[in-house]
């Protein structure tokens, strides 16, 4: 039997129609153990940990059939020593079983930075390097000194302090600040419309301090506190054009966008 004739007979046929039944078989069943292994399709909502200690996320995962892995910490002050304040997937979000979670924990004790020399420098100059080591700048003071905006002491509550000391990341450090001439006065910002951080950004520039930051009932939750904005001041720019260094001015903010829309359009009122 020739080649061409044994490819148009029927048993070929049938065996080739019994190979690519076998194969379809074979095929669907590979699928449907795939599909039952990878649990396709099948997912469960990963929990909050937020607030949990190690042991107790780790109860809870298991009793999900998740995995949980430490891969981080941080240092929260509002948070409890060692509790989950982080985690990725998020809460909520769909996963399978055997998955693990990555969870960061507050740390007992917070992230140290090294107070750098801030005396004998330009305010300007203290500033940046208060930034650069993970401070926070506190309040600004006047002394009389033949050298002007020279930072003169470094202080924590009215407390010198010296470089080299282990202070937690994000300690105010306050400035005494000299000063040539006595009354020395600086322009007063016009604050209306700014977040409390962009209005004491202002501040600073101008070397002046936050006073008394006020929230009205406007202000509830967090997302309240992301869209407040500052409506009121005192002493305000209609009355006072400038002020003295290193004042305070204290700030009415709101989340309400008709008292906010008035403060930028009448100016600040009393």
């Amino acid at each position: 039997m020739s080649f061409t004739r044994f490819l148009t007979s029927r048993t070929f046929l049938i065996q080739l129609l019994i190979a690519a039944v076998l194969l379809a078989v074979l095929i669907f069943f590979t699928m449907r153990g795939l599909k039952t292994y990878t649990r396709h399709g099948e997912s469960n909502p990963v929990p909050d940990f937020s607030g949990m200690l190690p042991a107790e996320a780790a109860r809870t995962a298991q009793n999900r059939d998740l995995k949980i892995e430490i891969v981080d910490s941080l240092f929260l002050e509002e948070a409890a020593p060692g509790v989950v304040v982080d985690q990725v997937p998020r809460p909520g979000h769909g996963v399978k079983q055997n998955r693990t979670i990555f969870l960061t924990v507050n740390s007992v004790n917070p992230e140290m930075a090294t107070l750098p020399k801030l005396t004998d420098i330009s305010f300007r100059q203290a500033q940046v390097l208060i930034e650069n080591a993970g401070l926070q700048l506190g309040n600004i003071s006047y002394r009389p000194s033949e050298y002007n905006n020279l930072v003169l002491n470094v202080q924590i509550d009215s407390t010198d302090i010296f470089p080299g000391k282990q202070l937690p990341k994000g300690s105010f450090i306050d400035l005494v600040v000299g000063r040539e001439h006595g009354n020395q006065t600086t322009p007063l910002p016009d604050l209306a419309g700014f977040t409390v951080e962009e209005a004491q950004n202002k501040l600073t520039e101008a070397m002046l301090n936050t006073g008394v930051v006020l929230y009205d009932e406007s202000v509830v939750t967090s997302e309240d506190s992301l869209n407040a904005r500052i409506w009121r001041q005192r002493p305000t720019p209609r009355t006072s054009g400038t002020v003295l260094l290193g004042s305070s001015i204290d700030l009415w903010v709101t989340a309400d966008s008709l008292k906010i829309n008035e403060a930028l359009g009448l100016e600040f009122f009393q």
